[in-house]
């Protein structure tokens, strides 16, 4: 483990947890958020542009624009489904796309409570209609998401089986919130390991966004949705954060079901450490495995 987790650790425990007693915020999380925009700092050759269509969000790729037959990724952020933007997550989408050599489009999709369950997933499926609509083949595509846009990353894999579009390459999960429910044993037994939040607020977050929908619905909670079919999952997640078994469970239950699965539960980490990767070495190690494995499903 290394000093600079150490040290975040410490800071995420004084700056974060010690608020995950109070009532969530929407206002103030979205305040928050807003201050931790970016300005990411990209190789030569590189840029970030305004998206506008299918949703507004934006693009990280060659200046030169890379050709829509590319390597292409579709970025979801994580924020509880009722906060932050493409704008926070810059750490983790410009890393990412230069690693993998992929332009990446990462669209600011509706958020609860204004819009609750299942408008995100819309906006997803609408997302990546919007890429293959514009020239670039299944193939090429790889899903990607942190936390809530994990669990959102594969709510569109299970919304484009079911409709019967033809799948992306494969998915890149982070810490995904899986489990709406809050059945997680992981709740509990990591309560006090976990940096930044508590057990128990999970539920909370989740009424958010579902509203009076139920939190077993497979579209708001893909642990609970038959797997079969999906593309390759790769799976990080940390063995010290609350939501450990949303990531584990998965992983177990799609194995089960015959889909490839790369899982591997990091030691001591933040929840979605990789969005510390300017300043965590294990966040830019985890990136680079990632990338490897886009990569290798879009070869």
């Amino acid at each position: 483990m290394s000093w600079q987790n150490t040290a975040l650790t410490l800071l995420l425990r004084w700056r974060v947890k010690r608020r995950a007693d109070r009532a969530i915020d929407v206002a103030q999380a979205r305040l928050r958020a807003r201050r931790m925009a970016m300005k990411a700092r990209l190789p030569a050759g590189w840029r970030i542009a305004a998206a506008t269509e299918p949703l507004p969000g934006e693009w990280i790729e060659r200046t030169g624009a890379m050709a829509p037959g590319g390597r292409t990724l579709l970025y979801l952020h994580g924020g509880g489904y009722y906060f932050c933007s493409p704008e926070t997550h810059r750490s983790i989408t410009t890393r990412l796309a230069v690693a993998s050599d992929s332009r990446c489009y990462a669209p600011a999709y509706r958020l609860a409570p204004e819009h609750r369950f299942p408008a995100a997933v819309e906006d997803a499926v609408a997302a990546y209609r919007g890429l293959r609509a514009a020239g670039t083949p299944a193939r090429r595509i790889t899903v990607a998401g942190d936390s809530a846009g994990g669990g959102l990353a594969l709510a569109l894999l299970l919304s484009l089986r079911d409709a019967g579009d033809e799948l992306p390459a494969g998915a890149v999960l982070f810490s995904p919130w899986t489990d709406l429910a809050g059945t997680g044993r992981s709740l509990r037994t990591n309560d006090a390991s976990d940096a930044m939040f508590r057990g128990h607020r999970v539920a909370e977050a989740a009424q958010i966004y579902l509203g009076d929908r139920r939190a077993t619905d497979p579209l708001a909670s893909p642990l609970f949705a038959e797997l079969t079919g999906l593309p390759p999952l790769f799976i990080q997640a940390s063995d010290s954060e609350v939501l450990l078994d949303d990531a584990a469970r998965l992983a177990e239950k799609a194995e089960k079901a015959g889909v490839t699965v790369a899982f591997r539960a990091w030691h001591g980490l933040p929840h979605v450490w990789q969005f510390f990767a300017p300043f965590l070495p294990e966040g830019r190690a985890a990136l680079a495995e990632a990338a490897g494995f886009i990569r290798r499903v879009v070869p």
